[in-house]
């Protein structure tokens, strides 16, 4: 931030200041939403609809790295990390709460700019910020964001959901955005101990993008209602393609088998993690936040996804005894292994 742009120390202005200021400009755009922030407590009527509730929690140094990633993307990707799980749920998301905690280097100004990219991000998935917390924190920031989604029952797809012969599917492709992070990683060392030189981003847009911009599939649900489609099962791409299947097994009491010719990663991120001499199909297996859906249909489903490039089937489940397997392009098998993110690591 340059010298001559005030700058003001959030102790000024004090906590009900920021929170009017940081969510004065939020407008309603949810009949559902009767009352938001302002009050003791927000009020939802949802007319008979089962109520979803996520919540993610996203901390400065393990989630998020401030060196490169800029706050207004921060924002943007906290909220949309959160509806992608209601959207997993083949559910529509409605409002969002924020709560915040944040050490004395953060100015209101920069909390504008957080919040510039919360707002842009309610804007695009049509969700009302109803409300959140602020508090202080020693070090750093950490963001925790609940998102607040409806359905019919009979809608719902939960993670239990998957059957022996269904046919597992992607959209989008996988990988990016563990490439992206990868190459942000590179040049912040190099920043470090050459601070003069310029960073070398040319050829890697996308897979950066990927990583400190994503977008959950809103599109996807529409397409399944429009398609008369329900998945048997469903989740979000998160810590990677092997950890969530494996969950989707798990929870379902079956087995699976991938198919790697069938993976869909992009040309770009394929070429990039040859460059960085990593095996493309195991970035796209374990790298995570790609925020793509996995799902699992019925056979007889498998014509109404029609020839949208947006979906790959990229195997099938199989008995619990047949364990999760990973059918290499040399038709080699291979157990899969949860090798995502791990949490408490």
């Amino acid at each position: 931030m340059s010298e001559d742009k005030k700058v003001t120390p959030v102790s000024a202005i004090g906590e009900f200041g920021l929170i009017e200021r940081l969510t004065s400009g939020f407008e309603k755009v949810n009949a559902s939403t009767l009352k938001g922030v302002g009050d003791d407590a927000a009020v939802i009527d949802n007319k008979g609809k089962l109520t979803v509730v996520s919540t993610d929690l996203l901390v400065e140094g393990i989630h998020f790295d401030l060196v490169y990633t800029p706050l207004k993307h921060l924002g943007y990707k906290s909220v949309v990390v959160n509806l992608s799980d209601i959207y997993a749920m083949n559910a529509q998301p409605k409002q969002i709460t924020v709560s915040l905690a944040i050490s004395s280097r953060f100015t209101v100004e920069a909390l504008d700019e957080l919040y510039e990219g919360i707002k842009l991000a309610c804007k695009n998935y049509k969700v009302d910020l109803i409300g959140g917390d602020t508090t202080s924190s020693l070090k750093g920031l950490v963001i925790s964001v609940t998102a607040i989604g409806e359905a019919d029952e009979d809608e719902l797809v939960y993670r239990n959901g998957a059957k022996e012969g269904d046919l597992i599917c992607v959209t989008g492709d996988l990988g990016g955005a563990y490439l992206g992070l990868q190459v942000l990683e590179r040049e912040k060392r190099i920043y470090l101990e050459h601070p003069d030189i310029q960073p070398e981003m040319e050829d890697a847009d996308y897979m950066i993008g990927r990583q400190l911009k994503p977008e959950a599939r809103k599109d996807v649900i529409a397409f399944f209602k429009e398609a008369g489609l329900k998945p048997t099962s469903m989740m979000d791409l998160s810590d990677g393609l092997s950890s969530d299947i494996i969950h989707i097994c798990k929870q379902s009491g079956v087995g699976c088998q991938i198919n790697e010719s069938e993976v869909p990663i992009n040309e770009e991120s394929y070429h990039l993690a040859l460059k960085f001499n990593m095996d493309p199909i195991t970035c796209a297996l374990n790298g995570g936040e790609d925020y793509e859906l996995l799902f699992t249909i019925e056979p007889e489903d498998e014509t109404k996804l029609g020839a949208d490039e947006n979906f790959s089937i990229i195997g099938q489940i199989t008995k619990k005894e047949e364990g999760t397997v990973l059918i290499t392009k040399s038709n080699n098998r291979h157990p899969l292994k949860a090798q995502g993110w791990k949490h408490f690591e």
